[in-house]
């Protein structure tokens, strides 16, 4: 995933749906922001109901009392929807207490508060790890924009330890790599922080 942090967001096309997760939102006025937030609750909804692979655009406008035009007026793909959902979920995440503790133990906090917080909501964990993958352009920035605040997460972190690069590319690469297995299915949540302990632990000698 640390390829997907080598570069900020910039500019769009203009297209409206890539406007959709713009904070603030600009260029949507209150009627539209209101139709956006009934489609991604609608969505979340939707999501838990029927799971990510039955779950339609056109299903989510109707649960959201929404024309299908004007859904896709916001949302180009399920899988854009389903990076939005994440996103959204990931911003009311608690900030990141970098006080006490060695910067081993701070990290593996960091990465078990993200497993936690992922184990939360299993159906849009699921969803976005293939989701994510998507060549769809709303989604490659929705996946940079994401990808910036892990990083920026496993940095605050590891603080004054951040100094070598090579140390939080490779944390990040080791959660990156976790979290595919996990949204594979080849182990689980739990599984996965408890696994990735020891993991950090090798990584972070010598920067402790």
């Amino acid at each position: 995933m640390s390829t997907l942090v080598e570069s900020r967001p910039g500019t769009h096309n203009g297209h409206m749906s890539s406007q959709v997760y713009e904070a603030p939102r600009q260029g949507l006025n209150a009627r539209q922001l209101g139709t956006v937030d009934k489609l991604l609750r609608a969505g979340l909804e939707e999501l838990r109901a029927v799971g990510h692979e039955d779950l339609t655009i056109r299903t989510v406008a109707h649960r959201a009392g929404v024309a299908p035009a004007t859904a896709y007026t916001y949302l180009a793909s399920k899988n854009h929807l389903f990076a939005e959902l994440f996103w959204r979920h990931m911003t009311q995440l608690p900030p990141i207490d970098d006080g006490g503790g060695s910067p081993t133990e701070r990290v593996q906090k960091v990465a078990h508060a993200l497993v936690t917080w992922m184990d939360e909501e299993p159906a849009l964990t699921a969803a976005v790890t293939p989701a994510l993958l998507s060549s769809d352009p709303d989604v490659a920035r929705l996946r940079l924009r994401i990808g910036t605040d892990l990083l920026e997460r496993f940095e605050k972190g590891l603080g004054e330890a951040s100094a070598d690069p090579a140390v939080l590319e490779a944390i990040v690469l080791a959660y990156s790599g976790a979290v595919l297995q996990a949204g594979m299915g080849l182990i689980g949540y739990q599984e996965m922080a408890t696994r990735l302990d020891p993991v950090i632990a090798v990584i972070m000698r010598g920067n402790s």
